[in-house]
């Protein structure tokens, strides 16, 4: 592995081939200073890599991992998709043989990371999972559930420990659906993104939608 520093990351946009990671911008980044790629090192039992295309033949439909813009993902976590869902704890056996492999399975649906979300060090997402706008995921966190926009969860399971801001004011961040400016009209707002200031935020971003 070439040697790589913690404050070097990369930048999925630019690295991810598997078509069923969809990633959206170019900003989100996993901090990869001490594993492999996120591919290969955070992304598991996701159909859609050079080997299961070549040696696997699905049955059934595929899910897919969307990862919003602005997120930023933390070294050695792990998203676990629904390639693994082939274990009936309805079964007498959870084993998953061949001969009823296509009746085991459970579709779990697609595992959606919201724009701006923050997924610690460690953490591990499991499969059809939704992260919402804003939120955080702590290190070391099992997310087993829904994390609802602008939460900050943490444990195994992974509970809400605090929304990071009001109610009313998560509402009204949402109403500016801020992700969806272009890029370069989100880095125009650099500066207040980097305050709490939210009256002069709906200003600008207004201003930029009216211009």
């Amino acid at each position: 592995m070439p040697e790589r520093r913690w404050s070097e990351v990369e930048y999925l946009s630019s690295t991810v081939t598997n078509p069923n990671i969809i990633i959206k911008g170019t900003h989100s980044y996993y901090s990869n200073a001490w594993t492999e790629n996120f591919e290969s090192s955070v992304v598991r039992y996701l159909y859609g890599d050079e080997h299961s295309r070549k040696n696997w033949q699905p049955q059934w439909e595929l899910d897919k991992l969307y990862i919003g813009n602005f997120v930023c993902i933390g070294a050695e976590a792990v998203i676990l998709m629904g390639g693994n869902n082939t274990h009936r704890m309805d079964w007498i056996s959870d084993y998953p043989f061949p001969g009823h492999i296509k009746e085991s399975y459970r579709q779990r649906g697609d595992t959606l990371i919201g724009d701006g979300a923050w997924i610690g060090m460690r953490a591990m997402i499991m499969p059809g999972v939704k992260i919402g706008e804003g939120a955080v995921v702590a290190a070391g966190s099992i997310v087993t559930k829904d994390v609802p926009p602008y939460t900050v969860v943490a444990g195994n399971p992974a509970q809400t420990v605090r929304r990071r801001f009001a109610e009313d004011q998560i509402e009204r961040l949402l109403n500016l659906h801020l992700y969806e400016l272009p890029e370069e009209q989100i880095e125009q707002l650099e500066n207040l993104l980097c305050s709490s200031d939210l009256n002069a935020l709906e200003k600008a971003v207004n201003s930029l939608r009216n211009a």
